[in-house]
């Protein structure tokens, strides 16, 4: 079995009061996220809030972003507490190893946040099956290839006939129909439809043909197990997509019923937001939006472009604008339309609300797109293996052990993907230092035990020993069968802030046991001053 409900989605909460975060949890980083897609609360001060905003402004084309001056990050860290000795560690953790019955391939690596110190390590450079803590590797790659306020756009331009109009996939995976999506802050194809009208002068268009040409190679993950496009878990991965694949976008959080044809279901809801029958979508022959720069003008009067203003959240390049900034100038209503003119466009909510919602709730779809994203910002194919290739190029790029890293996908998914420890912790240390400030918005989307996403039903349980761990850990959980894994930071009795990394990839134990196993040590560290 590919995955399971603890590593996909958490379950609905029960209808109770939420509780307050323990203060110390708060200090675990200096800047604290509650993305809603588009819009993002900061709870502390720092670099994040410069890349966030609201979502992109009603104007022709967007305004860029400008690069945030670095700011402080980890500024609740208290660095004069006291950090756990190695030795310490090391008689706290050998006796809940050995118990942990993970199996022979448990794989252990902790290190001191703010020193960067190694304070226990247990094989921690073997390469391991990561499962779904590759995704960490995936956010940081992403985030430091394209920076936080980086947004995905679908566009729509004029086609080679009159009435044509080509919708471009751009490799959104939270896109949706209307406004009962189910990612908040979703692009939207009723406003994109929208905003073509009003581009064409009010007309409708008759046509509408899919490029989908952005993602090349397969859309199955190589190492995926055989139920995945059946599992619920995951989709085929195209660059035009709604909801994330999936065939209901009020299905809940977790397993859902997926598209098999994720870009013609999305290139359908376009034409029903149009009005247009399912028969009007077709999907372009490759190289055909290239081709239409060369082809000549639609006839006057076959929906010019009109000069009004594009809806909110919609960016309508060949609409009229009287905003100054780089916006197109618009054309007169019985102008020609000149093939592979822009339209409209939506955007996507920022790179770190993707990333957020990639980690808290193990987003695989989203984070094959997101690890596609990095491909193209190192001028490699957006593909599995083109991904794969950049992923390990920034990894190099921040200076962290590319060489422990084997990755073939960016979910986790691939039974191929090979990580250590180590590299997770090390990214981990990187991330909190202060030195690559884009890189803290993946803490905001740790889930926290006990608390949200995969962990908000861990660490509940008031008479175990493992419920010290609640609020005081903050990881990326992983699963598959036989595959259990752990990794992120921990606040131990003393104040000090810890990285950690557990991964086995050879559990001989059913799902609950492993994840209460890998609980306990992560519950071991909170719980210790190890001096």
């Amino acid at each position: 079995m590919a995955g399971s409900p603890a590593d996909g989605s958490p379950p609905a909460a029960p209808p109770r009061r939420r509780r307050k975060l323990p203060l110390v949890v708060a200090t675990i980083i200096g800047v604290l996220l509650v993305a809603t897609g588009a819009s993002v609360a900061v709870v502390r001060p720092g670099p994040v809030a410069g890349w966030l905003g609201a979502a992109p402004p009603p104007s022709p084309t967007p305004t860029p972003s400008a690069e945030p001056t670095p700011g402080p990050v980890l500024a609740g860290l208290a660095v004069d507490t006291p950090m756990p000795t190695a030795a310490g560690l090391s008689e706290a953790l050998s006796e809940v190893l050995a118990g942990a019955s993970l199996g022979p391939r448990t794989h252990v690596a902790v290190q001191d946040m703010v020193t960067g110190t190694v304070l226990f390590s247990q094989s921690p450079s073997a390469m391991t099956m990561p499962a779904s803590t590759t995704k960490l590797v995936t956010a940081a790659t992403a985030l430091a290839a394209v920076g936080p306020a980086h947004r995905i756009t679908t566009r729509v331009v004029a086609g080679s006939e009159p009435g044509e109009v080509v919708l471009i996939g751009g490799g959104d995976p939270t896109l949706t129909a209307g406004e009962s999506g189910f990612y908040p802050g979703a692009a939207r194809l009723d406003e994109l439809a929208a905003a073509t009208r009003t581009a064409l002068g009010g007309s409708t268009p008759t046509r509408i043909i899919l490029d989908v040409s952005l993602f090349s190679g397969p859309a199955l993950g190589p190492g995926w197990d055989d139920d995945i496009p059946t599992g619920g878990y995951a989709s085929a991965i195209t660059a035009l997509m709604i909801d994330g694949g999936r065939s209901d976008p009020a299905a809940g959080r977790g397993w859902a019923q997926r598209s098999a044809q994720p870009d013609l279901a999305a290139g359908r809801a376009f034409a029903r937001a149009l009005g247009l029958p399912a028969a009007s979508v077709s999907t372009a022959p490759a190289g055909y939006v290239e081709q239409l720069a060369s082809a000549p003008p639609q006839s006057e009067g076959s929906a010019g472009p009109a000069a009004a203003a594009s809806p909110d959240s919609v960016q309508n390049p060949a609409a009229a604008s009287a905003r100054p900034g780089p916006s197109a100038s618009a054309a007169s209503p019985d102008a020609a339309v000149q093939p592979g003119s822009e339209l409209a466009r939506v955007a996507s909510p920022p790179m770190i609300g993707l990333v957020e919602m990639m980690l808290a709730d193990s987003d695989n779809v989203i984070a094959e797109a997101i690890a596609r994203q990095v491909a193209i910002a190192r001028g490699e194919p957006a593909s599995f293996t083109g991904a794969a290739a950049a992923m390990d190029a920034v990894l190099l790029e921040l200076g962290l052990p590319a060489e422990q890293s084997d990755l073939s996908d960016g979910s986790g998914l691939s039974r191929r993907n090979r990580l250590t420890p180590a590299l997770l912790t090390e990214l981990l240390v990187l991330a909190g230092s202060g030195s690559r400030p884009e890189l803290t918005g993946l803490f905001s989307g740790l889930p926290v035990a006990a608390w949200s996403g995969t962990l908000q039903d861990r660490y509940q349980n008031t008479s175990d020993a493992r419920r010290a761990g609640a609020g005081m850990v903050r990881a990326k959980t992983g699963s598959l069968s036989g595959v259990n894994a752990l990794a992120g930071t921990v606040t131990t009795a003393d104040g000090r802030l810890l990285a950690f990394a557990v991964l086995a990839d050879s559990v001989p134990l059913y799902i609950d046991a492993a994840q209460a196993a890998l609980d306990r040590i992560a519950a071991t560290l909170a719980r210790c001053g190890c001096r």
